[in-house]
């Protein structure tokens, strides 16, 4: 079954994920990085230009600069999975992303496989990894 463990951790990881697309879309670092655990680990393999990132300072200093080339975006993120056992969970979540380039906008849709851990009392993502399932690329205004 993909929901698995107690009501209360699967409910606080939905909000992890809630609060790391709004932190996104608000393009707010501090927010974002928050999400993450002190010793996390972030990999996007389709986007070579991103190396894998170690270490919660080094993921939200390559996310910022990456997320210059992403303005105007808009985040949004779903649970497809949460298996919480004890203060770790298995997750597997759903993302669509709009924004701008140049003269064309940009529709992504993407999953993360994730790993979080519940550190006194509040879950982190400990391990991301991402994939892009689908990419549209349209002139602006069609």
């Amino acid at each position: 079954m993909p929901f698995t463990g107690p009501f209360e951790d699967r409910l606080a990881i939905r909000e992890l994920i809630d609060a790391y697309a709004d932190a996104v879309t608000k393009r707010d670092a501090e927010a974002w990085g928050a999400t993450w655990a002190e010793d996390g680990h972030w990999t996007m393999p389709d986007y070579p230009e991103f190396p894998a990132q170690t270490g919660r300072e080094n993921i939200v200093n390559l996310w910022v600069g990456a997320m210059e080339q992403f303005p105007g975006i808009m985040f949004e993120a779903w649970p497809g999975s949460i298996e919480v056992d004890g203060n770790t969970a298995k997750v597997r979540s759903y993302t669509a992303e709009v924004y701008d380039q140049g003269d064309t906008t940009v529709r992504d849709r993407g999953e993360y496989d994730d790993e979080c851990v519940k550190i006194e009392g509040r879950w982190y993502f400990s391990r991301r990894a991402f994939r892009n399932i689908h990419k549209q690329i349209q002139p602006k205004g069609s």
